[in-house]
């Protein structure tokens, strides 16, 4: 019955008459009963119904659930069966991730990169829709993933993205130009790179508005995120014995050619100073950019009724052979 609906669902309330008939049944046999006075008490215990006294009760308690699973099929149970069409017009995303040695400062927990990574791959899992490369970046620019759609493959390269795969530096414009190489072919309708950076352009040889304007003619819209704190922040520095230790240094972020490069592209420029507000970023980002879905249901209806009705059939059958046959001398 879980997959069960009526076609008529208000005829059902007619089954109230099949617990009123047995009511009425009952009491007014009880009234009909014969009244004899019996000499003992002992005689009167040994009176017990006859089975064909039972099965007269029977016969009225067939006809009323007879009656009652006519009133279902009359109500016309049906199963049914749905399934879904889903059309999905999706965007092309690529994440521009920078990991130069200044995303391992500690303003954020356990640092920048880690912080990044870890919002970057709860990014990913909501764009079920969505293809989505990855581009890493630092003072040379390398294409880890294509566009794609297995989004498990992305996430396992950004767990893996640490300092040091690439040269040290910052070159913003060829990580753009990177990302933006691997969009101009896509012919979807809205094709996306979020920058991310903590550092201002020093390296490379694309100024980073040069790329901004290639990305633009494209048709490709960039966020760029600035992730560090204002004024001071635990920086890595390494000793000359190899060793990595932390001092506060000053913030430096060219914010203003990030703005001029989101405002070019149509896009938009976030600054991260903490956990949280990367978070509510990727997720300003994720109701920005969303993927328009078409949806179809299909509805399948099968008729149900024929059991019922044939239960019915049968108890009626029933009750008229018996009536003819066991119970006849006491129904004529």
């Amino acid at each position: 019955m879980n997959n069960i609906e009526f076609a008529y669902p208000w005829v059902l309330g007619f089954l109230i008459i099949v617990p009123i008939l047995w009511a009425w049944y009952f009491a007014r046999f009880s009234q009909r009963k014969a009244q004899v006075n019996l000499p003992t008490q002992r005689f009167a215990t040994s009176v017990k119904p006859t089975g064909k006294l039972l099965l007269m009760h029977g016969l009225f308690i067939t006809k009323t659930i007879a009656a009652g699973l006519i009133i279902i099929a009359i109500a016309r149970p049906q199963s049914s069966s749905s399934w879904q069409n889903v059309k999905a017009e999706g965007i092309d995303i690529v994440l521009a991730m920078d990991i130069s040695g200044s995303m391992l400062a500690r303003d954020l927990e356990p640092n920048r990169l880690e912080a990044a990574k870890e919002v970057a791959i709860n990014f990913i899992e909501k764009r079920v829709n969505d293809r989505i490369g990855l581009v890493i970046y630092a003072g040379e620019a390398y294409t880890q993933s294509p566009l794609t759609t297995d989004h498990s493959v992305i996430k396992n390269l950004m767990g893996d993205l640490q300092n040091g795969m690439v040269e040290d530096g910052t070159a913003i414009g060829v990580g753009l130009a990177t990302a933006i190489n691997r969009l101009k072919e896509s012919e979807a309708k809205s094709k996306i790179v979020v920058l991310l950076t903590d550092g201002t352009n020093n390296a490379g040889d694309i100024p980073p508005l040069t790329a901004a304007e290639i990305a633009r003619k494209f048709g490709v819209k960039v966020y760029t995120i600035a992730v560090g704190t204002n004024g001071m922040a635990p920086m890595p520095m390494q000793l000359p014995n190899g060793e990595i230790t932390y001092k506060n240094q000053k913030v430096s972020i060219d914010e203003i050619t990030l703005e001029k490069i989101a405002k070019q592209t149509n896009g938009k420029h976030f600054r991260a100073t903490d956990n949280e507000s990367l978070e509510g970023i990727y997720a300003q980002i994720d109701e920005l950019e969303k993927t328009e879905i078409d949806v179809k249901e299909f509805r399948k209806r099968n008729e149900q009724f024929y059991p019922w009705a044939m239960a019915a059939a049968i108890l009626l059958l029933l009750e008229f052979l018996l009536q003819k046959t066991l119970l006849r001398s006491i129904t004529n």
